[in-house]
């Protein structure tokens, strides 16, 4: 298997870590974004959006969207509960993220850390909504351990912009909980600590 990434993205590092984790073997190829690697006639060829993480599995087949991947990646592991309505929870949070995360939380950074701009020329809407997210995140963490019953995919797929929203000017200090969570999610997969 071959991951096309960039590993400043926490959309590809959630593909990176669940492989991690689950010892899948694959491939990491550095996609520079800001370069129009993504962009390329032959990149475009398996996957026409454009856009990084793609995976291609071993016989050809490409597969895009960070959840889509980790969904297919994660299948008939302990990181997606057995009990239906539980990982209908988890697919849950896995969309959320994508919606109402990932849009805020991420873009923020993505101009502070990619684009070089200044905190003060972030969109207050996109701040406002960032926080508003983890907010929500708090309210769930202060009684859970995890997202869902048990560690799952949607543990990684959140930690991964989460771990780095004060990049994107979030101070995470407002949140013992998620820093908990954080902390213990990093533990299970094995990473340094971020804070």
């Amino acid at each position: 298997m071959k991951i096309y990434g960039d590993n400043n993205s926490g959309n590809c590092l959630k593909v990176k870590w669940v492989c991690d984790r689950l010892a899948l073997p694959y491939t990491w190829i550095d996609i520079d974004i800001m370069k129009g690697e993504s962009r390329t006639p032959e990149f475009l060829e398996f996957n026409p959006w454009g856009q990084v993480p793609t995976v291609v599995l071993d016989g050809g087949r490409a597969l895009a969207q960070s959840a889509a991947i980790i969904r297919y990646l994660g299948r008939d592991s302990d990181l997606i509960p057995q009990d239906a309505f539980a990982a209908a929870k988890m697919d849950e949070w896995l969309f959320w993220e994508q919606y109402s995360h990932e849009p805020y939380v991420a873009v923020c950074r993505f101009h502070l850390v990619y684009l070089g701009k200044d905190r003060s020329e972030l969109d207050p809407e996109k701040v406002r909504r960032g926080y508003l997210a983890l907010d929500h995140m708090e309210r769930r963490l202060q009684a859970a351990r995890f997202l869902v019953d048990t560690f799952s995919l949607a543990d990684i797929a959140l930690l991964a912009y989460t771990r780095l929203a004060h990049e994107g000017g979030f101070e995470l200090g407002r949140y013992p909980s998620v820093q908990r969570w954080i902390t213990d999610v990093e533990a299970h997969l094995g990473l340094p600590p971020t804070h």
